[in-house]
């Protein structure tokens, strides 16, 4: 990591927070997507996205090791995320939530059309 001074690490959390505002402008999941494509460079991308997956999978309880046989993801790469997912900062445990409640949701909705 980069050596910052205090001015520096002030601007650098006003960004973040800029950053988290961009994500949460996006409309649909199309926008996001198009918005994480010109942020991020494809194996930056695919790194996040072999970490959501670790996130999903973890939550259904597999071991690490068939994690690791499922997605290629080293098994101290899916330790760490295990480790945020229980002991982080709470966003993966939210956006887990969310999407289990939306992914419930939706074929309710469906019926009643």
């Amino acid at each position: 990591m980069k050596q910052l001074d205090p001015e520096r690490i002030q601007a650098n959390r006003a960004a973040r927070s800029s950053l988290a505002e961009a994500f949460a402008a996006m409309e649909t999941p199309d926008e996001l997507r198009a918005l994480l494509r010109d942020l991020t460079t494809p194996a930056e991308l695919e790194a996040l996205v072999d970490r959501w997956r670790v996130v999903q999978l973890l939550d259904q309880g597999l071991p690490y090791r068939e994690i690791n046989a499922q997605t290629g993801v080293s098994v101290t790469t899916i330790g760490r995320v295990a480790r945020f997912l229980e002991s982080g900062h709470g966003g993966y445990r939210i956006a887990l939530e969310r999407t289990q409640r939306q992914e419930a949701d939706t074929p309710a909705l469906e019926n009643r059309a």
